[in-house]
């Protein structure tokens, strides 16, 4: 989670500022429509947006000197073994870090079902004007390369695709997002006007997030939305990347543990780890099922783990 909230739904979602979040009961046939604005001529930017861009370009740059948003993927500081491996994916994979009541979303950790995609995952990008044309070109290559990486991990089909996108990857400013409530409200038909409304006015706390869902009660995603801010730098937008999709295919909590892993709070690290890669190999490895529970997962984890490792205390 990056500064934000993880939200799990008994509805299961989960939502982030480097957030997932899950929905079950959603309608078939509901699906985005239209594109936003992204097409318009882009306008100058609010103050309130021009202002997000300096204070986050200020966040990356005393992240980075903290020694934070590492993108080595781990190193000999970082050991983990089996046994390691195989406690984070548990609780990483089979716990959400929110759960929904009436009045919305409260941080409580709880137990979930192993959630992940069954179908290819088609992603489709969508630009605010903000955007210029020129870095669209660029910001594109990148997404397809680590959706490639993805596929590549999980031996699961994930791509861009121009037409006949189930993952909606929104790159929008302030002015864009606060712009997009009507389209926001009909994308996500399973979440209350309370519950756009947060989405439209997220704090600067939050990066960017994630909604990953499900049809009737279903463990196996069938859509997702994600949205990253556009005047995060270069680095701060890669980390939504990495960590929004990656979780929006099922590693859906964050676990203070987890180490080397950017499924942890600490933004230590910025894109995906050793560690991370392990994880989402063992979420698509085909002994394990969506709709298991800790108790049975366990088990075919810590022997997948194992595999990987070879063993160790």
């Amino acid at each position: 989670m990056r500064w934000g909230r993880t939200l799990g739904l008994g509805l299961t979602a989960l939502l982030l500022a480097g957030c997932a979040a899950e929905v079950a009961s959603v309608k078939p046939g509901l699906r985005p429509k239209a594109r936003p604005a992204a097409q318009a001529a882009p306008l100058p930017p609010s103050a309130e947006s021009e202002a997000l861009r300096v204070y986050y370009s200020a966040i990356q740059s005393d992240q980075i000197s903290r020694g934070l948003l590492r993108t080595d993927g781990g190193g000999p500081d970082t050991p983990f073994t089996d046994t390691m491996l195989a406690e984070n994916f548990v609780r990483i994979a089979l716990y959400d870090e929110y759960t929904r009541g009436r009045d919305g979303f409260t941080q409580a950790e709880v137990p979930s079902p192993l959630r992940r995609w069954a179908g290819p995952v088609k992603v489709g990008v969508v630009f605010g004007p903000s955007t210029p044309v020129e870095k669209r070109g660029i910001e594109k290559a990148r997404i397809g390369s680590y959706l490639s990486r993805l596929s590549r991990l999980t031996g699961h089909p994930i791509a861009l695709a121009d037409d006949g996108a189930n993952f909606h990857l929104f790159i929008l400013n302030e002015d864009e997002r606060r712009a997009m409530g009507d389209q926001f409200g009909k994308m996500l038909p399973e979440l209350s006007a309370a519950e756009v409304a947060a989405v439209v006015a997220l704090p600067r706390s939050t990066y960017c997030l994630v909604y990953a869902m499900s049809v009737g009660g279903s463990s196996t995603y069938s859509r997702a939305f994600a949205l990253i801010r556009a005047e995060q730098p270069d680095l701060r937008r890669m980390a939504c990347l990495h960590e929004e999709v990656a979780q929006g295919l099922g590693l859906a909590n964050d676990h203070p543990q987890a180490r080397p892993s950017v499924f942890n709070d600490d933004e230590e690290f910025a894109t995906l780890t050793v560690m991370d890669e392990y994880l989402l190999r063992i979420l698509y490895d085909a002994r394990l099922r969506p709709g298991m529970t800790e108790a049975e997962a366990r088990p075919i984890v810590q022997q997948i783990a194992t595999e990987i490792l070879g063993g160790g205390a």
